[in-house]
């Protein structure tokens, strides 16, 4: 019997297990996001006021490096649990990992700083990607439950991520910013208790590694793990103490570059050397279209964090009568939006369906990175505005509107093309390599964000309306490549289809 025929309707309908992973991640999302809405601000801000005064393009180098780290190191945290321990121990592994790496935050010490975003991106590359994995084994092959118990648990994030800056804002802003680190490491240890008690409700999923290695292979895989480990705490130490200097733009520059190379070098080789159908070829191609489009919108995405976080700070008149608004409570603005605006694209998906009207992958996605472009737009009068004094909230809630419907257009999309375009023996590779966009977007992002001078207003419009030139030329770009693409996107869903129909 199957986790989904045992665990029928015990959560909204949806199995039991739902209920532990949706309340995990929303405790884990909350300490992630909570603390990751704060890091700018944090090494940006002056010692006196209790931060790091790094540079402003050192500050958003470094949140870039943070970032892109946390989705790359997601590839072998998902092969750890699939060949080495299982889904359900590298949840609660990364979980405590991460918990740690928040309470070292939490410690009133510069020099530890960096400690704990080293443990917290090691934590969250164990556990993000197996929680969501184990989301899809609570459910059968043929169970139509999946996708609406992936909506729900969708739903679990953003409600973590809205608590997470509400929390952790308010206490950076009343109590210092070690309050609100603490905050995301009690955020977590509630998630850790609750997934502790409760993970019988997942009965199995997940429990045991998906394609365990031999026990020979177990032990040269441990072994290089410890090296890593071992080398990496080497190369902690050595900067801890001043021996090892680092370099945040540089290290940024040469990652960005890196990450290119490994996803090139990887998609030619299964494109020349997988021994490729010439159907599967063509959606190899639109496969590329999706990933440049998926690298160009995250790159402009998460100047949330960054520049637009800054900008909220420094030129946004955050004053409601006596109260001033958190920094990181304008980020809420993001979740917010994604939790009232997707049943209606649920809805409006469906609409289009019923009229026989349905843009290709390219199409949509480049309509998706214009949108987002479109938001840097508004931000050029809002920083025009901003030389003249403290603007209206106005102008970061109608660019993160906008940002939102570019994400909901997108982001959901490229999953799904990625599923149906990918040759279907390379599909988990495919996915793999399609995460990297996320690495790459993040480094991207953190060097456009270098630009960012809260001293020199004068440029922040030309900045933005860099960002806005980048972002919908690419966009129109793939929108018109798009238009070619569409039909290979076609071919390759009736080539897998037959496949699968010979299959069965």
């Amino acid at each position: 019997m199957t986790p989904s025929e045992k665990l029928n309707t015990g959560f909204f309908g949806q199995p039991k297990g739902l209920q532990t992973l949706f309340i995990t991640e929303m405790w884990e999302r909350m300490s992630y996001y909570g603390m990751r809405g704060l890091l700018v601000l944090f090494m940006t801000a002056a010692i006196a006021e209790g931060g790091l005064a790094i540079g402003t393009a050192t500050a958003v180098a470094i949140y870039g490096l943070y970032t892109a780290s946390v989705y790359f190191m997601g590839l072998p945290g998902g092969w750890i649990a699939d060949r080495l321990i299982g889904s359900q121990k590298a949840i609660w592994y990364g979980g405590i990992v991460i918990m740690c790496g928040h309470i070292v935050l939490a410690i009133p010490s510069d020099k530890t700083f960096f400690l704990g975003l080293i443990l917290v991106v090691l934590g969250t590359g164990l556990l993000k990607p197996n929680i969501s994995a184990v989301v899809g084994q609570l459910y059968s092959a043929k169970d139509e439950r999946r996708d609406s118990g992936y909506a729900i648990y969708y739903m679990g994030i953003n409600i973590g991520s809205f608590i997470g800056y509400t929390v952790c804002g308010y206490l950076y802003e009343n109590q210092g910013i070690h309050w609100a680190f603490g905050a995301s490491a009690i955020g977590m240890a509630l998630g850790l208790v609750y997934f502790y008690y409760t993970r019988d409700r997942l009965m199995g999923a997940g429990e045991k590694p998906a394609a365990p290695m031999s026990g020979g292979a177990q032990k040269k895989s441990w072994t290089v793990i410890a090296a890593f480990l071992l080398g990496l705490a080497v190369v902690t130490t050595l900067m801890l103490m001043g021996l090892l200097s680092f370099d945040p733009i540089a290290a940024s520059k040469a990652v960005a570059v890196t990450f290119v190379c490994i996803f090139f070098i990887y998609f030619f080789w299964v494109y020349f050397m997988g021994g490729l159908k010439p159907v599967e070829k063509k959606g190899m191609w639109a496969f590329m279209l999706i990933c440049v489009a998926s690298t160009m919108f995250w790159s402009g995405f998460e100047q949330a964090g960054s520049s637009l976080n800054l900008f909220g700070q420094d030129f946004t008149n955050r004053m409601i009568g006596n109260f001033e608004i958190p920094t990181t409570w304008l980020q809420n603005v993001n979740p917010f939006f994604i939790i009232t605006l997707t049943p209606f694209f649920a809805v409006f998906w469906i609409w289009l369906g019923k009229r026989m009207i349905t843009p290709g992958y390219g199409l949509k996605m480049g309509a998706g990175l214009v949108i987002m472009g479109l938001g840097f737009v508004v931000m050029i009068f809002a920083a025009d505005a901003a030389s003249q004094g403290k603007v209206a909230i106005f102008w970061l809630v109608m660019t993160y509107f906008l940002h939102t419907v570019g994400e909901l257009v997108l982001s959901p999309i490229s999953l799904s093309a990625v599923s149906k375009l990918s040759p279907p023996r390379f599909l988990g590779q495919m996915m793999g390599l399609f995460v990297l966009t996320y690495s790459m977007g993040n480094i991207v992002a953190g060097l456009l964000a270098g630009g960012f001078d809260p001293e020199n207003v004068e440029q922040m419009p030309d900045l933005f309306k860099m960002i806005a030139t980048f972002a919908i030329g690419v966009g129109a770009i793939v929108f018109l490549i798009g238009m070619f693409t569409k039909g290979w996107e076609k071919d390759v869903e009736e080539e897998n289809t037959k496949v699968t129909a010979d299959v069965i």
